[in-house]
């Protein structure tokens, strides 16, 4: 996995005594971790989109959708939260993607392993991982509007590349379409191929 840097082991150290602060240090690093699909698809890593910058776009895109009545009706707030919670696992473990060839059991083992390592030290980290579990599971409402949100937003993010010239975004807005069910959904990205 590329990262942009590592957390300084001496800082976390410093930082054992004061949970909020070791986590939030934590947290932090998903700024500094790239998104493999884009590095491997040869978008220069000046301009490639971090995991905190995934997060970022989805979270306003939630927001956006929620307040127009475009998605169902779910919990806001719990939407909102999770969005922010669905990357925690990748903290420690890295943004695996498909090509890396990883079983989806030994991915879901690595990232409850990193998750448990950032949020097992919080007050109420248990609702942070409980957030996390229920993404992945993807079994209710709000976790189903979240995993095709994050999939949207890949799409609006292969949108931009291709915009600025970027080859073989084409798979990404496949990969979107297989992945969401929403025909709301399925209409916004339509339009987003399209631009």
């Amino acid at each position: 996995m590329e990262r942009k840097a590592e957390i300084p082991k001496e800082l976390l150290d410093r930082l054992a005594g004061q949970p909020l602060l070791a986590a939030m240090t934590e947290f932090n690093q998903l700024k500094n971790l790239y998104r493999q699909g884009w590095l491997r698809r040869g978008i220069p890593r000046e301009q490639c989109e971090s995991v905190a910058d995934h997060i970022f776009g989805m979270t306003w895109l939630a927001w956006l959708l929620m307040d127009a009545g475009l998605t169902e009706d779910v919990d806001r707030e719990r939407v909102l939260r999770m969005v922010l919670a669905h990357e925690v696992g990748e903290i420690y473990a890295g943004d695996m993607i498909p090509a890396d060839g990883v079983e989806a059991s030994e991915k879901q083992r690595l990232e409850r392993e990193s998750a448990l390592r950032v949020v097992g030290k919080l007050a109420g980290g248990e609702e942070i991982l409980a957030l996390w579990e229920e993404f992945e599971a993807g079994q209710t409402p709000e976790a189903r509007l979240v995993r095709q949100l994050d999939r949207l937003e890949m799409a609006f993010q292969a949108a931009q590349y291709r915009a600025g010239g970027a080859q073989g975004t084409g798979e990404f807005f496949e990969s979107a379409r297989r992945s969401i069910t929403d025909e709301g959904l399925l209409a916004l990205l339509t339009e987003i191929e399209g631009v």
